[in-house]
């Protein structure tokens, strides 16, 4: 039985939003995801603050 992917500590910056999860093996992750249409930019990070960052400097090339 595959282990439930909840998010919790979500928020939001500019257009990408960032939660916390666990991963496969236990670990804590942080992933920021752009919810621009046609962007598809995601990335895990193994801390928030790095997370922050990411979504800070993100600039979809779609527009």
């Amino acid at each position: 039985m595959p282990a439930r992917d909840t998010f919790h500590s979500v928020m939001r910056i500019g257009p990408v939003q960032i939660g916390t999860h666990r991963d496969r093996t236990g670990r804590t992750v942080h992933a920021a995801v752009c919810t621009a249409d046609r962007c598809g930019w995601s990335a895990d990070y193994s801390s928030r603050t790095a997370a922050q960052l990411a979504a800070r400097t993100h600039r979809c090339t779609v527009r």
